[in-house]
C-alpha cells in the first residue's frame, strides 16, 4: 500500500469570491429606508420636548420673579398687573389676578395668581403660579 502525500498548490484551489449578493444589498437598503425616517422623527420629537421643557422652566422663573416683586411692593391684592418679557427671542406675556379665597371664608385670605403665556412650535402654553395672602391691613 502506497500513500500519496502531495500538498496541493494553493493557487490551484478555486475558492468562491466573497461578496454581498444583490438580495442582501436590497434588503439592507430597504431596512435603511425604513429605519432612518423613524430615527429622524424620534429625534425631532425629543428636540421639541426639550424645547418645551426649557420654555416652561423660563416661564416658571418669570412667574416666580413677578410674584415675589409684587409681594414686596404690596401690589398682589390689587390685581390687573401685566407685562411682556422677551427672552431668547420668545415673548412671555404675564398677568396677575387676585381673588378672595373661597376654601376657608373665615380666614379672609386672598389668592394671587401669576399666569405666564408663551408658545412652543406655534402652540399656546400656560404656566400658573399662585400664593395665598393675608387680608389687607387697614
Amino acid at each position: 500500500m502506497t500513500l500519496n502525500s502531495t500538498i496541493p498548490d494553493p493557487r490551484a484551489i478555486k475558492c468562491p469570491r466573497r461578496a454581498f449578493t444583490l438580495i442582501e444589498v436590497l434588503v439592507a437598503t430597504l431596512f435603511m429606508v425604513v429605519v432612518i425616517p423613524v430615527a429622524l422623527g424620534a429625534m425631532r420629537v425629543a428636540s421639541m420636548a426639550g424645547e418645551a421643557g426649557q420654555r416652561k422652566l423660563v416661564a416658571a422663573r418669570i412667574a416666580t420673579k413677578f410674584i415675589n416683586e409684587l409681594r414686596v411692593e404690596n401690589l398682589l391684592q390689587n390685581g390687573g398687573q401685566r407685562g411682556v418679557v422677551q427672552e431668547d427671542g420668545v415673548a412671555y406675556t404675564w398677568f396677575q389676578t387676585s381673588e378672595f379665597w373661597n376654601a376657608d371664608p373665615l380666614s379672609q385670605m386672598y389668592m394671587a395668581t401669576i399666569t405666564v403665556n408663551y408658545k412652543v412650535a406655534g402652540r399656546p402654553c400656560t404656566v400658573q403660579l399662585s400664593t395665598l395672602l393675608p387680608p389687607p391691613t387697614q
